[in-house]
């Protein structure tokens, strides 16, 4: 069993360069299905979401190879048929709900299995089947298998999602990228992934535009050739840091993001107290005095992110007087609190909203993560915490974050990972 141990209350100085984009790489890993040629894609961070994705491909036939170690080769000209289901690859992660639109719109038909990832409540898909269908699928879903077939073929379509759906956008997005005509995506995400998506498949011959608006517009093509293409930097990862050392205090240089992404994060630490300096393509964050209240409600991208819902929490935790926070979009986001009760956290859930009554200083203890961002909240508390944290289930952010304990040292932290056997590990090894 592996764990993360904490010695903390020591200020965080330095500088840190931030990973290629969790939720953009395994979009575009993905989408490499529909392009018959050669995808060499940099920046890809070292993660178990992105190993899991690329081992979907190898089984599916694609040419697999890495050339460093945030670059990847991916030839997918030779690929199988629509019959991959891979149950035990992608009950791994949630992303793997993109192969639905990558296949079928390669294919014309694909079988999924049911995805999995982090626990945050019910996450329908009842919007990218409402898309599948205007394009022309069929769609069924048999035991625990997602069967979409075609049997007139794909056609162009206009689509107004009922509500937001980022995975909706990107299933249809990549559904319709080689269907002729144009399709039209209404009340379409604006997440910079979903940017960045339709930027690598137009740098392999696509025509999509209106991406980062709310109506984007795909004219199918009739192939997708190879390419060279950069993922951009991680906004949840750089937020994770700016929310560490608001946490823990000190003065880091977080390098290689992109601002933009990171104003709404930035604006309401900057209205608790924490010192953001704006360099280009780097922050400096700085937090010397107290933590002042704050209230939040995470919403679809421009808005507050919700994948920075737990660590903002804990700096909650840490400000004095009351503090607010609603989630806007999954239902059980705040599974993380009771762990850090744990440490000294006072706190009210009711719901989809959360009050945090500062308590100033918290305390080591033995936590568990319930879900990729909750691990990263759980770090960010140990750093700040007096005495020693244990935090197990690190699965969970080691499916989204690339070498964070390393990061962390280099910031001087007192983080080490700790591996101990259990005991048919022990048995084993007698």
């Amino acid at each position: 069993m592996d764990k993360y141990v904490i010695h903390g209350g020591k200020p965080l100085y330095g500088d840190v360069s931030i990973s290629g984009f969790k939720n953009a790489a395994v979009a575009v890993i993905t989408s490499a299905i529909l392009v018959e040629g050669t995808c060499v894609i940099g920046n890809v961070p070292k993660i178990s979401d992105v190993t899991v994705h690329l081992e979907i491909l190898k089984r599916m036939g694609a040419g697999v190879r890495l050339l460093d170690d945030t670059t990847v080769e991916i030839n997918c000209t030779k690929l199988r048929g629509p019959k991959a289901i891979f149950d035990d690859l992608t009950r791994k992660t949630r992303a793997s709900t993109y192969l639905m639109g990558a296949v079928l719109g390669r294919f014309g038909s694909a079988h999924v299995s049911m995805s999995g990832g982090c626990d945050l409540g019910s996450r329908p898909i009842d919007q990218h089947i409402k898309g599948f269908e205007a394009l022309g699928a069929e769609v069924e879903i048999k035991n625990g298998v997602i069967h979409l077939t075609a049997p007139n073929g794909l056609h162009n379509s206009r689509i107004s999602f009922d509500q937001r759906t980022v995975g909706g956008t990107i299933n249809i997005m990549m559904a319709a990228v080689r269907v002729p005509g144009q399709t039209i995506i209404e009340n379409a995400n604006k997440e910079p992934h979903i940017v960045d998506l339709a930027n690598f498949l137009n740098a392999m011959g696509a025509n999509i535009t209106g991406a980062g608006t709310d109506v984007i517009k795909v004219r199918g093509v009739r192939r997708l050739h190879g390419g060279t293409y950069h993922i951009i930097p991680d906004q949840i990862e750089a937020g994770t840091f700016m929310a560490a050392v608001a946490a823990a205090g000190g003065d880091i240089t977080i390098h290689n993001i992109i601002p933009k992404h990171l104003e709404c994060i930035a604006s309401k630490y900057e209205e608790m107290g924490v010192e953001i300096e704006d360099l280009d393509d780097a922050l400096r964050v700085r937090r010397l005095g107290a933590l002042r209240r704050t209230n939040v409600k995470t919403m679809p991208y421009p808005g507050f992110p919700t994948d920075m819902n737990p660590q903002t929490a804990v700096l909650m935790c840490l400000a004095q007087g009351t503090s607010i926070m609603t989630e806007g979009v999954f239902q059980d986001r705040f599974r993380y609190v009771d762990e850090l009760r744990r440490m000294g956290v006072r706190a009210q859930v009711d719901g989809q909203i959360a009050v945090f009554e500062g308590v100033g200083t918290l305390t080591g203890a033995p936590v568990q993560a319930t879900d990729l961002r909750a691990g990263a909240a759980l770090i960010i508390a140990g750093l700040a915490a007096q005495g020693v944290t244990e935090i197990t289930n690190i699965e969970y952010v080691e499916r989204g974050y690339d070498n964070m304990v390393e990061k962390f040292r280099t910031l001087g932290a007192d983080i080490s990972l700790v591996r101990e056997l259990d005991d048919a590990e022990m048995l084993v090894n007698a």
